[in-house]
């Protein structure tokens, strides 16, 4: 840098001086010349910024423009399952408009004597400002570090969430009935070899908490199949302050049929998960935990270089109601359709149109709400 500053300014010295050189003195150029050595010295006295040899940063994201049209509930930005059939957000049609989505994020990698150490630092639009998707705000994603291949400290997906057979969609959420969470937590992974991986975490709870949960997972990766089980278990306080339990676990795997075909599923059983499942049921209620059975399968199909369809189905079952707002309904089961077509016209530009339907019911309730959706995503 020195010696580009140097050279640089040199040569526009150089320049000014042969322009002007039937009007200058001598004295003229050597005040040139003294300007030229001070900028020099101050180059020195500048605040530095070097990664080193042994370090590498990595900046990506996507933007993202969603256009949607909701026909029954409005669900804002993205799929809400909890709002159908709240009288609040009723509507005859509704369109609206998003860039939340959009995120960016921030990678380094830097090799050391115990190890590669990474770190991650991510944020979307979906910070505090409510529900209004014309007020973007940035808000935390992912903040960890990481030692090794083994080591991950600070916020990132829940170990218990199933991320490797997780629905492709469109839609911000995808459908329910799959735990999706960030939350703050120690992690430590094993690769004990021939496609086996394990892993165990210490985490805090999703929504808060002041007890943290404990979760361990195994994943096998066959080629052309891979499997995942996980296990969690903690204990949470209502809103009286009763002590209750969190416990379930999820199984999850996927299959490469064919050419350009992948099918993929999961389940998940326990006490105590509204907190971490898409459709977001009640935990506990009146004391008492509250139970649920949810699963997704999905399909997702290559048309062409550039076409892709992609078919998901979710659904959660729980033994006690969830409120619906204040409309005076409450549901017990959700169910979720979401039909996606992805373009890519060119590399990093995805285009797609997706139908989403989402049914929410009890006994004696039900209601239904369609909705579509248009998006374009840059990534870079």
């Amino acid at each position: 840098m020195r010696n580009f500053i140097r050279s640089t300014t040199g040569l526009a010295c150089w320049l000014a001086f042969a322009h002007t050189a039937t009007a200058q003195s001598a004295d003229d150029f050597a005040q040139l010349q003294e300007r030229v050595n001070q900028l020099e010295a101050q180059q020195g006295q500048r605040p530095q910024f070097g990664l080193g040899s042994n370090t590498t940063i990595d900046i990506y994201g996507f933007v993202r423009a969603e256009a949607f049209y909701d026909f029954d509930f409005a669900q804002g930005d993205l799929s809400r399952a909890g709002r159908v059939g709240d009288t609040a957000f009723a509507t005859d049609g509704e369109f609206d408009t998003s860039v939340r989505v959009s995120r960016f994020g921030i990678r380094s990698s830097t090799d050391s004597d115990i190890g590669t150490i990474g770190t991650q630092l991510e944020f979307d639009l979906f910070g505090s400002g409510g529900d209004d998707s014309g007020s973007p705000n940035l808000r935390l994603r992912h903040a960890n570090v990481t030692i090794g291949d083994s080591l991950l400290l600070g916020q990132f997906w829940t170990n218990f969430m199933p991320l490797v057979h997780y629905p492709g969609t469109a839609d911000f959420n995808g459908p329910v009935g799959i735990s999706f969470a960030r939350v703050a937590q120690v992690r430590y992974s094993y690769d004990a070899g021939n496609g086996l991986q394990f892993s165990g975490s210490i985490e805090e709870q999703n929504g808060g908490g002041s007890d943290p949960v404990v979760t361990a997972a195994a994943f096998y990766d066959g080629g052309s199949y891979s499997l995942r089980a996980a296990v969690i278990a903690g204990e949470f306080e209502d809103t009286a302050g009763t002590s209750l339990t969190t416990a379930g676990y999820t199984l999850s795997g996927s299959v490469t049929p064919w050419q350009g075909a992948t099918i993929a599923a999961t389940y998940t059983s326990g006490d105590g998960l509204g907190n971490l499942l898409i459709g977001g049921g009640n935990r506990s209620v009146a004391g008492e935990e509250n139970e649920s059975d949810s699963f997704t399968i999905a399909y997702n199909q290559e048309l062409s270089d550039q076409l892709e369809l992609a078919l998901a189905y979710g659904y959660e079952d729980y033994d006690l109601l969830t409120d619906i707002g204040a409309s005076g309904n409450a549901f017990d089961q959700l169910e979720s359709v979401h039909a996606t077509l992805f373009y890519r016209p060119v590399e990093s530009l995805t285009l797609a149109a997706e139908y989403i339907y989402i049914e929410s019911s009890s006994q004696g309730f039900e209601a239904d709400a369609d909705r579509i959706g248009l998006s374009a995503t840059y990534s870079f």
